[in-house]
């Protein structure tokens, strides 16, 4: 029997390292992941202020897994139904079969289609993106720095580029760009409150209510026919489903399954809880799915290994924080 690990970000590993402990040592645990490394994906955008974390953000799959096989391999598709997954290793195509997996890719930033976005913004997904940010602040001291999007991690890099802009003294104007009415729009409006507050207080100019249709090399152009000017532009204004899943994120219900014992966790998903509410994508939030996703795989592997034909009672996720 084969237990597939899509991923290793927060969810994958919380995933893989669950199984490693509950398992029997009969079940195969294979986790896949473009690199052999973890990356710490909520401190990235420390990486903009102090570019010595960037070596402290990654660790080896070796150092953290103690029994699951890992094959470095980008995943191109996954066919829940029939249990098959599609690998990419050194330009060849490989299928691997499973059992049952965890489908924990994570999300790709979203750039809508609109015209020079993609080609003029630097979103944040990976190290290099956020020391790209970092020389780009440099190099626009005195200038305009624009953040698209106003969701967690929109607002954490218009922190840090502010903070950085008076450590450094850039004297950069920081402006966060949401087409939503409030920052946050994911998340309670208690929290959304607190974090616009933060923002003001850091002298984040915030323009709510505002979508962005178009950007150029001198900034970007609002639908209300406004432009802002912009130096550097940071794009955080929303995300897709990884590219194993044509792109889009898998809509899932709480018990995240999909198929018979294929669960799609964290961002790679549209999670819908019990209690019918979309839940918002963040790391928080994927850990726990994670922890729901391991305990139903674990349930579904001692189904069929002790085949008694009752059916194994799934768990499922509830959202109960920001």
């Amino acid at each position: 029997m084969r237990v597939a690990v899509f991923g290793a970000g927060y969810a994958g590993l919380t995933v893989a390292r669950r199984l490693e402990r509950w398992l029997p040592e009969a079940v195969d645990i294979v986790v896949v992941d473009e690199s052999p490394s973890h990356l710490v994906q909520h401190e990235l955008h420390r990486v903009i202020r102090y570019p010595d974390l960037a070596e402290t953000l990654t660790v080896p799959l070796g150092e953290v897994l103690t029994r699951a096989t890992v094959r470095q391999a980008r995943v191109t598709g996954i066919d829940p139904e029939a249990g098959v997954a599609t690998l990419e290793v050194s330009g060849e195509r490989e299928s691997l079969e499973y059992d049952f997996a965890a489908v924990c890719l994570g999300a790709e930033t979203a750039f809508y289609d609109l015209p020079g976005v993609e080609e003029h913004a630097t979103p944040l997904k990976r190290l290099d993106h956020a020391e790209t940010i970092r020389s780009d602040a440099f190099d626009s001291a005195g200038g305009h720095a624009v953040v698209g999007g106003a969701g967690l991690s929109g607002i954490q890099v218009a922190g840090e580029l502010a903070a950085l802009s008076d450590s450094e003294g850039l004297d950069l104007d920081v402006t966060v760009v949401e087409m939503a009415d409030r920052v946050a729009p994911s998340f309670g409006e208690s929290f959304a409150r607190a974090v616009r507050q933060e923002l003001d207080a850091r002298g984040i100019a915030v323009e709510t209510g505002a979508t962005v249709e178009r950007a150029d090399e001198d900034g970007i152009g609002l639908a209300d026919g406004r432009t802002l000017s912009a130096d550097l532009l940071v794009w955080t204004g929303g995300i897709r489903g990884p590219d194993a899943l044509g792109g889009e994120r898998r809509p899932v219900n709480a018990d995240l399954v999909v198929g018979d014992g294929t669960f799609v966790v964290g961002d790679a998903g549209a999670v819908t809880d019990e209690w019918g509410e979309a839940v918002p994508a963040s790391a928080q939030t994927a850990v726990r799915e994670a922890r729901i996703a391991a305990k139903n795989i674990d349930r579904l592997v001692r189904e069929r290994r002790d085949d008694d034909g009752e059916r194994a009672r799934l768990a499922t996720y509830s959202f109960d924080s920001p």
